[in-house]
């Protein structure tokens, strides 16, 4: 169970204007670390949990956090309104600042289940969802959805989704500017294959105010997400800030005003040995952290190696940080002799 907040804990409000998205099987407690190093203020997530899992299973294992993540959010799916109350009443007492419910993801798994983007087809269902969870915790419910799926219509489909979740209470949307299409594509398909529609969940976001609403989907440059906050409360990116996360160390200058230096990559890799020394006197093993550390060198010289070694020799069972240290002297190399 995560301590309690540092009373200098900026306002969420505030910390939407930038999120990292939650992602399954990506955006564990190890990577949130990580991007926390890396921008103090943006909001952090999760990856989703199923309500089941934590009502029926071990909560402790899901749920744990550090309190240096803060702000972060907890992701649930379900569909059963009795079931997501628990879950968040049980997430409650670990300290989350925001309990978000999924409504946007493709995967067969999570259809079968009846959650996710299926949902998008049954809003008084969520608006139930959305009421149950908002009794169960004085913190904010949030929800994540598609701007349709299949063959809805994009304006009346998604006005009347938004419409419901507001008479239910959500305290903010976060859009993705997809459709799904959960028959014919896969969930990979389903991140690139259907049109990116901006102008929509800009005019969704200006209808719905003063509810906070932020975009998701496609938002590659930090020069993209600027600009989508003249007409968005704030900006969600997911693999882009996955896949090169010294673009988070940006963030905090550009998009929250805060001039203060982050950590350059010799002191992260310190940071995340240091943090690593900890995880493997619990058992964690080296390459679960290790993978969320693979683009900290992208577009450096050595990149290439510095990736093959954080991949392949902190995989190996007594693998420890001083592989870190090894990847990060072949970049150092590089540079020096680049200059030299």
């Amino acid at each position: 169970m995560a301590d309690a907040k540092p009373d200098n804990a900026i306002t969420l409000e505030r910390s939407r204007r930038f999120s990292v998205a939650p992602m399954m099987d990506w955006t564990d407690r190890h990577c949130r670390f990580l991007h926390r190093l890396l921008t103090r203020h943006s909001l952090l997530f999760t990856e989703m949990v199923n309500s089941g899992a934590i009502v029926h299973g071990d909560a402790e294992r899901h749920l744990r956090f550090d309190r240096c993540e803060y702000p972060v959010a907890l992701q649930l799916g379900g569909s059963n309104p009795a079931e997501l109350a628990e879950a968040t009443r049980i997430a409650h007492s670990f300290g989350y600042d925001e309990i978000n419910l999924n409504v946007g993801c493709p995967s067969d798994r999570v259809q079968s289940g009846r959650f996710g983007a299926c949902l998008m087809a049954e809003p008084d269902l969520v608006a139930d969802c959305v009421l149950a969870m908002r009794d169960a915790t004085d913190r904010p419910v949030t929800v994540k959805c598609r701007i349709g799926i299949d063959d809805q219509d994009t304006e009346e489909s998604l006005d009347r989704f938004a419409d419901a979740m507001v008479a239910a209470g959500v305290d903010a949307l976060y859009v993705h500017a997809r459709k799904a299409w959960l028959q014919g594509l896969s969930p990979k398909e389903n991140r690139t294959i259907p049109p990116l529609d901006y102008p929509r969940v800009h005019r969704l976001a200006k209808r719905l105010r003063p509810l906070p609403t932020m975009i998701n989907g496609g938002i590659e440059t930090l020069d993209q997400a600027v600009e989508h906050l003249d007409h968005m409360d704030g900006v969600m990116l997911g693999r882009a800030a996955y896949h090169n996360p010294m673009l988070l160390a940006e963030v905090d200058a550009r998009v929250f005003g805060d001039p203060r230096a982050v950590p350059d990559l010799p002191a992260i890799m310190q940071r995340m040995a240091d943090y690593a020394e900890g995880q493997l006197r619990e058992g964690v093993r080296l390459n679960n952290i290790a993978r969320h550390m693979l683009g900290l060198a992208n577009g450096r010289p050595g990149a290439r190696q510095f990736r093959q070694i954080m991949s392949v020799d902190a995989c190996r069972p007594e693998a420890g940080p001083e592989v870190f240290f090894r990847a990060l002297a072949v970049v150092e190399d590089r540079a020096l002799a680049a200059v030299g």
